[in-house]
């Protein structure tokens, strides 16, 4: 796995495709970004899954 990877995913809000730099070699993370099209922020979650892939979930930033 690359140290850091491009993915795509939908914004939880305006639904536009935008584009986030993870850092795979950081392990499971959670932070908080900021849509590239609509300014909203997004609660981000990353973990690693043991196969060299990252699962990503994306929600609005009042979902717990």
């Amino acid at each position: 796995m690359q140290a850091v990877e491009e993915t795509t995913v939908s914004c939880p809000y305006c639904g536009e495709p935008i584009v986030l730099l993870l850092d795979g070699s950081a392990g499971t993370q959670s932070y908080i970004e900021d849509c590239q099209v609509c300014c909203r922020p997004i609660n981000v979650h990353v973990v690693p899954d043991g196969n060299d892939q990252l699962q990503i979930e994306v929600r609005h930033e009042d979902d717990a």
